[in-house]
C-alpha cells in the first residue's frame, strides 16, 4: 500500500496504520489490572487528530503540555475533567486560560503552585523530580538533578505549606523520569520514590506514573516489559492505598509508545553520489531524498536511530551508504553506514517508527513546506493534513 499512497500523495509523506494505534492501547491497558485506571495521550507525541481521534476511542484522556494541545483536546470533544495540562514554565496568561477552561494543571514549581493558589484555583497536581532520570538520551532525560521539570522531592513541606495557608488541594502526584526507555526497572524503581512523597499529601485523588515507555527502534532491542510495568504498578499501587486510607486513580500518560510504530515517513531518492577512497577517508556513497532533518529531526538532534527500507526494488544488491537529506546543514542525515539494497534516484524509501515526535517537531527551515499527513485505518484512507505550498508558508509574513 505505501508505494499506492506515495504515488498518489506524492512525497515526503507521512503515513500513519491506526490499527497499530489501537493494538498499542489496548496491550497497555490490558497490562493495567489496577482500578480505577486512567490512561492519558502525551499529546506532543503525535497531534494529528486522526490519530488522537483512535487513542480517545480506547478510552485515553489527554495529557497537554501547552495551551494549544489543551485546545486540540477540547476541539475533539474531551472533556476537561480528563484533561491534565502538565505546565512547564506557562505565563500567569496561559494559567488563566488553563482555570476558566476547568483543565488540571499540574504545577512543575513552587512557585506557579503559589500562583495558582493566589488565583483563587482550589485543585491542582504537582509534578515531582524523584532525582531518577531515564531515556534514549540525556535530552530527554526529565528526572534527576540536571532536569528543568518538578518540584524536588524534598520540597514536601513546601507544598503542604502553601495548601494549609490556601484553599487550594493537590489532588495528584505526578512523576516523568524520561522518554523511550525499554528497562522496566528504572520506571519501578521511581514509582517508588512518588509514592513515597504521596503519603505526605493528604488530599490525593490520583497517582500519575508518567509517561516514557520506549519501542523498540533496532532491531536487536526488546520491548519493554508492559506486564512486568502492569504487575509492579498494581502491586505497589495497592500497598499504597492499604497505608493512604483510600483507594486512589492511576494515571499513566504514554506518548511514543503508542504511535512511534504506527508511522512511517516516506521518501523518494533523489540522488546518489560517490566519493573515492584518498589515503585520509573510506570512499562513500550518499544517497539524497526529497526530505531532511526539518521533516524528521530525531537521528540529528538525539542521534537516533530508524530502520530504513527500500521499496522500490528491495532484493537489490546490498550496500553501505549514507541516507541523507536536502537540508543545508551537515548534521542532516538519516543514517550513517547503513547496509541497504542498492538505491539510485526515483526509489522509495520508508523511514520506520517515525509516528512519535516525527511530524510533531517538523518545521519549515530552509522555507521547505510541510509534508502531508495520512492516515490509513483497514482499507480506508484518509488525508488528515494536505501538504504545505510555499505560498502558504510565505503568506505568514505580513
Amino acid at each position: 500500500m505505501l508505494p499506492t499512497l506515495a504515488s498518489r500523495f506524492g512525497t515526503p509523506l507521512y503515513v500513519y496504520d491506526l490499527a497499530v494505534v489501537r493494538a498499542r492501547a489496548r496491550a497497555l491497558k490490558a497490562a493495567i489490572s489496577w482500578t480505577p485506571f486512567q490512561p492519558l495521550y502525551a499529546v506532543k507525541a503525535n497531534p494529528c487528530p486522526a490519530v488522537v481521534r483512535a487513542i480517545l476511542a480506547e478510552g485515553f484522556g489527554i495529557d497537554a503540555v501547552s495551551p494549544g494541545e489543551v485546545a486540540l483536546a477540547l476541539r475533539l470533544g474531551v472533556p476537561p475533567a480528563l484533561i491534565q495540562y502538565t505546565e512547564n514554565n506557562m505565563t500567569d496568561a496561559e494559567q488563566g486560560e488553563a482555570l476558566a477552561q476547568g483543565v488540571t494543571v499540574t504545577a512543575g514549581s513552587l512557585d506557579r503552585l503559589e500562583r495558582l493558589a493566589a488565583a483563587g484555583a482550589t485543585r491542582a497536581s504537582v509534578r515531582f523530580n524523584p532525582d531518577i532520570g531515564a531515556g534514549h538520551s540525556d535530552k530527554v532525560c526529565t528526572g534527576g538533578p540536571l532536569s528543568k521539570f518538578g518540584v524536588h522531592h524534598t520540597d514536601v513541606a513546601a507544598v503542604r505549606a502553601i495548601e494549609g495557608r490556601s484553599a487550594l488541594r493537590v489532588v495528584g502526584c505526578h512523576m516523568h523520569i524520561g522518554s523511550g526507555f525499554l528497562d522496566a526497572g528504572d520506571y519501578v524503581r521511581a514509582m517508588e520514590v512518588i509514592l513515597a512523597i504521596a503519603g505526605r499529601l493528604p488530599h490525593l485523588e490520583f497517582i500519575d506514573f508518567g509517561g516514557g515507555l520506549g519501542i523498540p527502534y533496532q532491531d536487536d532491542q526488546q520491548p519493554i516489559d508492559l506486564a512486568a510495568v502492569g504487575a509492579a504498578a498494581t502491586r505497589l499501587m495497592a500497598a499504597f492505598c492499604a497505608s493512604y486510607g483510600r483507594r486512589l486513580e492511576l494515571r499513566l500518560e504514554p506518548g511514543r509508545f503508542l504511535v512511534a510504530e504506527a508511522g512511517t515517513l516516506l521518501t523518494t531518492v533523489t540522488s546518489r553520489k560517490t566519493y573515492p577512497a584518498t589515503a585520509t577517508a573510506a570512499a562513500r556513497t550518499y544517497i539524497g531524498t526529497d526530505t531532511g532533518f526539518n521533516h524528521l529531526v530525531r537521528p540529528t538532534m538525539y542521534g537516533s536511530y530508524h530502520r530504513i527500507a527500500q521499496l522500490s526494488n528491495p532484493s537489490a544488491p546490498t550496500e553501505t551508504v549514507d541516507v541523507v537529506g536536502n537540508i543545508c546543514e551537515s548534521g542532516d542525515i538519516f543514517a550513517r553506514d547503513r547496509l541497504m539494497p542498492r538505491c539510485v534516484p526515483g526509489d522509495l524509501l520508508a523511514i520506520r517508527d517515525a509516528g512519535a515526535y516525527g511530524f510533531a517537531m517538523a518545521s519549515t527551515y530552509n522555507l521547505r513546506p510541510l509534508p502531508a499527513e495520512v492516515a490509513i485505518d483497514g482499507d480506508a484512507v484518509v488525508l488528515a493534513r494536505r501538504r504545505q505550498t510555499v505560498d502558504e508558508l510565505l503568506a505568514a509574513w505580513a
